[in-house]
Formats: C-alpha cells, structure tokens, sequence
C-alpha cells in the first residue's frame, strides 16, 4: 500500500514536466548565449560567492532528484524498516544537495520566497521553488518527515557527527522549543517587506556546503558542527523555521514510522537509542484527583490563550519601529536624518546612490513611512501568533494522552530509524515463518518417531 502511494506521487509530479525533453536542447544551446567579456586591462573577474543560476531544466532535475529520495526514504522508513538504508541515502543528499548543489535552493529558505510571492505583486516566483517548499510538506503529511531523515542537506551534515548524544531536561526542550516559532515570524516579516532574507542570510551550513563565506559564518557553522556532536541536531530541534511547519503536517501524518514492527516487550532500548528525546513513555495512571486537577489547569490554560494572543500582538507592536530598520528605505531615512553631513560623504555607496537616483529627502521619508506601517501590521500578526504558540504549549502540558507502548513523538520524530534498529522485536511475519517452520519440525519429529515405533 505505502510503496504503491509513493510510486503514484512520483509519476503524478513526473507529469508536470511534459515539455521538459522537448525543451532541453534548445535551453542548454542557450547558456553561453552571452559569453563573458574579454578585458584588456589585466581585470579578472571575480569568482562569485552565490551559485551561479541554473537552467530551468536543471532546476526541474533537482526537483526529480527530491521527490525520488523523499520516497526512497519513506520506503526504507516504514517499509522496509531500514536504518542503513536511510543512513546511505543521507550521505548522498549531502553530496548532492549539500556540496554540489551548494545548499541552493532548500526547502528551508524557500519559505521567505514563498512570503515575498504572496505580500509582494512585482515579485515573480519560479515553480522549482514552490515545488521544493511544498513537496517536503507534502511528503511529511503522508509519510512523517522523511525529509528530516535523508533529504535535508542541512539535518544530515549535523546527523552524521553525533558523538555522544545528551539527554536534555523536558523544561529546557520546551522553552528552547520556541525559537523556532520566533524564527518563521521574524522570517516570513522580513520578507514580505521586502527587507531581508535572514534565514539564507545566517545558514550556519552555507560556508561548509560552499567552501568559502564570511569567516564569522564559517565559525558558526563548526560551532553548530562541534555542538551537534553531545546536543542531536541544535539547528533542526531549536532553530529551524522549517520544522515548524513539518511538525505540524507530521502530526497528522496518515502514515509514520513505528518502533516495534509487532507487539512492545517494554525493554527501554529505543528510548535510550533516540538522541532528540522524540520517544513518548506509556502512559501513567493518575488517580481521580490529579484527573481533575489536569482538567482544572487545561481548562484555565485554553481561556488564557486569547489573552497570551492579544498580549503578544501589543508587545510585538511596541518593537515594530525598530524591526523596520532591517528595510533599506527606513534605516537610510533615519540615518539621513540623524546624520545629515554623511550627504557630502563620497565613500558611502548608500547615499551616494540615493542621491544619483533623484528622489528627493521627502520621497524616501513617505516610503519608510509606508514601511513602518507594514511593520505595525505585521508586528502585530507576528506578536499574535507567537502569542498562540506559547498558549497551546502551556495548555498541551496539561492533555491526557494514553499510551500502551513507548511510541515516536510525530512532532519531534525525524524518522532517522534509530530506535527501530534498536528495537530487538522482530517483524510479525518472521515470527509466523518461524512458528511455523517449528511446527513443521514437530510434525517431522512425531512421524520419524512414529514410524520407529
């Protein structure tokens, strides 16, 4: 059933690029249509620090190459129940779209792109991104987030230096947990003003997957490195804007990986093998009393949630003049205005553009003022909804949730197959097979005993 669902997912997307063939050719005829200029004057042109763009039927392969690991992985994950699998299916994402492919573009950036396209008419968005932003999620509301487990360039490269994995207090988790809710508003903010791309901009992984950025990225990325070897994954459990959105379709994933392939003896192993803390305990049983104590705090909790909203949206506000300095348009402004004499300065490139331009002092004032009413509007939906998400955490701490068995956290799970491979139950299939080869053993044993007799 789960190969048959993969295999028709990835021939439905296979059909959107019918004139892909026929276009080939002439494409690829035209990427040196305008070749580089030849100088005379010893100039070298320098070498870019960006890819350099890819031709629309690249980008449609990238986007191939996703969807046939997506399932590779869901297959190994759930199918066949395979750690290794999942594990050499990583490396090679971190080859391709890590080092090859130089981390651009990746799910986790598109978001602001998707942000732009939606706040901003002008902006026009290619179909390779909205496909790379929608497909993990797609992948992940079927599957769980197998995307996490081999696909993501930036999850695998921190995957693969866990050491010595610790375990964090469940308090810690929770309030580190938040970051990434805070991460995907400021980053969805930004750029719907059209101010910043922060998440490509801090990529901790970008330098590594480049072999050359600003030296304080490359310091980042290998603190994150030396970090993830003792805490599993810092970027993806308390960072990625992303995983927000993968953890809401993972948890109401039709399909997820499972630990036990049959009934659960109890032995703790998958707990202990799980280095994200992702693996839920059974349920305790709690006497009538803490019954109603639970009641009494949840209900308290869900009437609190429009008050945290509201006084998230109010807090947000307050701060959203100073968010909107990230728009070039209101930090020239301000510091026009603060510092009129840097007019006369010819090393300021800033300036020294907006005056070439011809707008006039009171033109750039308008527009940062526009701005800053973006800001208001958006500080406000961003306060709220980070309002929303510390109301539903508090008021999740308090819902009753029986469990048999120890079970993956859906939310929390990067179905990385740890835990099954731990798991020392064996399939039930398998146990059938051998319950039936002893019973056929007995029977062999009875007749040879009966015809001796």
């Amino acid at each position: 059933m789960i190969s048959q669902l993969i295999t028709y997912i990835y021939f439905f997307l296979i059909q959107i690029f019918p004139a892909l063939g026929g276009e080939m050719g002439g494409i690829l005829a035209q990427q040196q249509r305008f070749p580089k200029p030849e100088f005379e004057t010893g100039y070298t042109q320098p070498s870019p620090t960006t890819p350099e763009p890819r031709l629309t039927a690249w980008e449609y392969i990238d986007v191939s190459v996703l969807v046939l690991v997506m399932s590779l992985a869901a297959w190994f994950a759930l199918k066949r129940r395979s750690r290794k699998g999942l594990l050499w299916l990583s490396v090679f994402s971190l080859v391709y779209f890590g080092f090859i492919r130089e981390g651009c573009v990746c799910s986790v950036g598109s978001i602001q792109n998707i942000a732009l396209t939606l706040f901003d008419p002008a902006y026009a968005i290619s179909i390779p991104i909205i496909l790379f932003f929608t497909l993990p999620l797609l992948f992940t509301l079927f599957f769980g987030r197998v995307f996490c487990a081999s696909a993501c360039p930036l999850g695998v490269i921190q995957d693969l230096v866990i050491i010595k994995p610790l375990k964090l207090p469940q308090w810690l988790r929770k309030t580190l947990g938040l970051i990434p809710y805070i991460y995907l508003g400021l980053a969805v903010l930004l750029a719907a003003t059209s101010s910043e791309f922060i998440i490509c901009r801090y990529d901790p992984f970008v330098g590594i997957f480049r072999m050359g950025a600003e030296f304080s990225m490359i310091i980042l990325g290998i603190a994150f490195l030396l970090l993830g070897m003792f805490v599993a994954r810092p970027y993806c459990r308390f960072l990625c804007p992303y995983g927000v959105l993968l953890g809401w379709m993972s948890k109401f994933s039709r399909f997820h990986l499972n630990i036990t392939p049959s009934q659960c003896i109890q032995c703790k192993l998958c707990e202990q093998s799980c280095p994200f803390d992702a693996i839920d305990k059974p349920s305790e049983k709690l006497s009538v009393e803490n019954k109603k104590l639970n009641k009494r705090r949840f209900s308290i909790f869900l009437l609190l949630i429009p008050v945290w909203i509201i006084l998230g949206g109010f807090s947000m506000s307050k701060v959203h003049s100073f968010l909107s300095k990230a728009h070039p348009d209101v930090y020239l402004a301000e510091l026009l205005i603060e510092h009129p004499e840097l007019k006369d300065d010819p090393e300021n490139i800033d300036i020294q553009t907006f005056l070439s331009s011809g707008k006039t002092m009171e033109h750039l004032v308008e527009e940062a003022k526009l701005v800053k009413q973006k800001y208001f509007t958006g500080s406000w939906i961003l306060g709220c909804f980070l309002g929303l998400a510390i109301g539903v955490l508090l008021m999740n701490q308090y819902v009753l949730r029986r469990r048999k068995d120890y079970t993956p956290n859906k939310v929390d799970c990067y179905s990385c197959g740890r835990c099954m491979d731990y798991c020392p139950v064996r399939p039930t299939s398998n146990l059938r097979k051998m319950a039936e080869g002893e019973s056929a053993t007995a029977k062999n044993e009875k007749g040879i005993s009966e015809k001796t007799n």
